[in-house]
């Protein structure tokens, strides 16, 4: 599969809002099980090798996944403050943990945890995510082998079939929605 053509727009606006440690947030949007939509700021951890798919690791102890499971479906919505660009990127989410059968994700997994700072792989050592406050030194666990992901811990890809661009600076503003149709990505200009 070859690169979609929004991934060089996408790589320009990282590029140029990389002095923003935060520009490397994105709100992730999916359904809960009840119906109700759940939100929450999460990181952007690059490309899967030469695919689109958008990496993000979580816990699988957390509530993010009992919601993947019932719908895959989500969007996340990406503000890049420099550039004045808004990404929008729906998609199908997978869930790469430590029983994925798969020995390419199994060590897109372990780079993944690999590539984390001391303290966040800490955080996965924590007390589980979600549950009633536990005792501060639950907090303050042993350092985490660097090599070796934790079980809990998981890779999250995205893989995107739509993607709306609206660049906000400029008058009129412009905006561009890409679509994935049998494996081609078509570009449309649309109005803002």
């Amino acid at each position: 599969m070859s690169l979609a053509p929004w991934r060089s727009v996408l790589a320009r606006a990282l590029h140029r809002n990389r002095s923003l440690p935060y520009a490397r947030y994105v709100q992730l949007a999916t359904v809960r099980s009840n119906g109700k939509p759940a939100n929450r700021t999460i990181v952007f951890r690059g490309f899967l090798d030469e695919t689109n798919q958008l990496k993000f690791v979580v816990d699988d102890r957390s509530e993010k996944l009992q919601q993947i499971e019932h719908c895959p479906w989500a969007e996340v919505c990406w503000y890049f403050p420099n550039t004045r660009e808004q990404f929008r990127i729906a998609g199908k989410l997978s869930l790469i943990d430590r029983a994925s059968l798969s020995e390419l994700l199994q060590k897109a997994r372990q780079t993944a945890w690999q590539e984390l700072s001391d303290s966040a792989r800490t955080q996965f050592a924590w007390a589980h995510p979600g549950q009633p406050r536990a005792a501060t030194e639950t907090f303050s666990p042993p350092m985490p082998s660097q090599a070796d992901p934790l079980p809990q811990f998981c890779l999250l890809l995205l893989d995107p079939t739509e993607v709306d661009h609206l660049e906000l600076r400029g008058e009129p503003q412009n905006r561009y929605q890409y679509h994935l149709h049998g494996g081609d990505w078509t570009v449309e200009e649309v109005n803002p």
